[in-house]
């Protein structure tokens, strides 16, 4: 529980929270007495399932939205070769708080928690994410990652940047080994804060 965020929700793998339909994985989060907790929510991840070194990565998602409501689309590394999180990395692809009118892309490097550090930009030109399916990439080669909303690029990092503790002569650590994806909506947490009144339930991402 909380995932070192103090998020609120709990994970199921039920289909109140995960489930197929219509073309659509749908991530619902809920609010609801389970498990002593207020709030339900799914997270799902390809680990040992298919994992990525390099490409475009990109999914066309429709964002949840609400005070407390942190949807996102993110990798993690397979082995963590270079320690624990986040000395081995992490690639944020998109994630979004709150009202759903700026997407962030984030790197997450340098040593294991709380030696850690980040880097990366955000996303916003008028458009509610939540309103309709928008497609999130990165375009990630040995030394940059690049950022784009619908084939907008709007941010990159490079290996001039990023690093590991753990590797410090190796320019293209941490981000030189296979991470797989996750999927989740969190309910609160340090960054979004926390559902009030104007928070409506269910909330739904939707993956095409």
């Amino acid at each position: 529980p909380g995932w070192g965020n103090n998020e609120l929700e709990y994970y199921t793998g039920r289909t109140e929270n995960l489930l197929v339909s219509g073309g659509y994985l749908n991530i619902i989060a809920r609010e609801e007495d389970y498990a002593g907790h207020d709030y339900t929510s799914a997270r799902i991840r390809s680990l040992n399932l298919q994992e990525f070194l390099y490409g475009r990565l990109e999914a066309r998602i429709k964002l949840p939205t609400g005070q407390g409501i942190w949807p996102a689309f993110w990798m993690l590394p397979t082995n963590s070769p270079y320690g624990g999180w986040a000395a081995s990395g992490e690639i944020d692809i998109m994630e979004c708080i709150n009202e759903a009118n700026r997407v962030y892309g984030t790197l997450h490097y340098g040593g294991g928690w709380p030696n850690n550090v980040n880097s990366g930009g955000s996303f916003a030109d008028g458009t509610d994410f939540s309103a309709g399916f928008h497609v999130y990439s990165i375009e990630w080669d040995l030394d940059e990652i690049r950022w784009f909303v619908d084939n907008v690029h709007y941010h990159t990092e490079s290996s001039a940047t990023w690093y590991s503790d753990a590797a410090p002569a190796n320019d293209r650590a941490p981000f030189d080994v296979p991470f797989h994806f996750l999927l989740n909506v969190a309910v609160g947490g340090n960054w979004p804060g926390y559902p009030d009144g104007t928070t409506q339930f269910p909330q739904v991402m939707q993956v095409d």
